[in-house]
């Protein structure tokens, strides 16, 4: 790839749904010759070593029998829970199925996905999560604090994690110097987080 072409775009777009559920998607489309031997299961992988690396070990991907958990440190306490990841359309999905950071009623809703699809333009490297319900939020129709509070914690450093992790990455394919930027989309309606 020639450096000095173009920056790298990544597209972003986080909203809350009309149920007041998250949806919350990043992708970025990589030139065939860096991320052709890339696979949605790696994509996972890379990801969930990240998340150890980029909170310095403070939430610590774990799996287990009954599917992944991100546990706060050394102990048994899961932030989010997942059901082990099933493949689907070429994406690797994982069903949450509870965790501190979840409504307790809503445990078993959302999901995130890891895909990497070949189109016409290059490689479209994505990450999904929708239909999450926070905890902060408290329910499908969250007090004005609430809704605050999301967007000024959990829903920003969401969003700060999923970007930098596909900065990281393209980075890592294409080379230490590879210049992006990101850029604001609009799939779905919904208030902006």
């Amino acid at each position: 790839m020639d450096k000095r072409r173009d920056i790298q775009e990544i597209a972003c777009q986080q909203v809350l749904v009309e149920d007041s559920s998250v949806f919350s998607v990043q992708w970025s489309v990589f030139p065939l010759q860096l991320a052709s031997s890339l696979t949605s299961d790696r994509l996972l992988e890379r990801y969930l070593a990240y998340i150890r690396r980029t909170t310095l070990s403070i939430i610590r991907p774990f799996e287990t029998a009954a599917g992944i958990e991100f546990r706060l440190m050394g102990s048994r306490l899961s932030l989010i829970s997942f059901l082990p990841p099933q493949e689907r359309d070429r994406a690797v999905s994982l069903r949450i199925c509870g965790g501190l950071l979840v409504q307790p009623h809503q445990c078993h809703r959302g999901e995130m996905h890891f895909a990497v699809d070949q189109t016409p333009q290059g490689v479209k490297v994505s990450l999904l999560l929708s239909d999450y319900c926070p905890l902060i939020l408290g329910s499908s129709s969250p007090s004005l604090a609430r809704l605050w509070l999301y967007r000024l914690t959990q829903a920003a450093l969401h969003r700060l994690v999923t970007i930098r992790f596909l900065k990281l990455l393209f980075r890592d394919l294409a080379g230490s110097s590879a210049s992006v930027r990101v850029v604001n989309v609009k799939l779905r309606d919904g208030r902006p987080v």
